[in-house]
């Protein structure tokens, strides 16, 4: 039983996503470490696409990570990463898009989509009381009315 329980214990650990990063990539400084992990979770696998690079297996991801790393290795800042990496793939990279003229669509389509369903709902709410429902009397229901209320 308890050979079963390491056994899934460590299947699950190895396919988590925290292994994506292969030793082979780690840096020897901590801190340019650090600050390649904060670059490479900013950074979208074009591959999974809703998984930061950090998170990814995809050969693309490795590749991605490796430059991230060659350029902090080379003195850039993380800006400069940035603009590199969104350079050669466009902002579709960064999970978190810059708000700039390009994606303030983007940055403003859920409060516009949100208004628009409240305004439609207003409007159908409003229609819908006014609104008669059922099919009117015919003149016989009308006169057996008018009998038992006179009763």
């Amino acid at each position: 039983m308890m050979r079963r329980l390491v056994a899934v214990l460590l299947l699950v650990l190895a396919a988590s996503p925290a292994f994506a990063v292969n030793p082979d990539e780690v840096l020897d400084d901590p801190a340019l470490e650090a600050r390649a992990r904060a670059l490479s979770a900013e950074l979208r696998c074009m591959v999974c696409q809703n998984q930061s690079i950090d998170d990814s297996n995809a050969e693309l991801a490795r590749d991605l990570r490796l430059l991230v790393r060659e350029r902090l290795k080379n003195g850039d800042s993380d800006e400069a990463v940035i603009d590199y990496v969104v350079s050669r793939y466009g902002e579709f990279v960064l999970l978190k898009p810059r708000l700039r003229g390009e994606t303030l669509l983007l940055w403003g389509a859920p409060a516009i989509l949100f208004l628009a369903g409240t305004v439609a709902m207003v409007l159908f709410v409003r229609r819908r009381a006014g609104a008669a429902t059922g099919t009117p009397l015919s003149d016989a229901e009308k006169a057996e009315l008018e009998r038992l209320m006179g009763e």
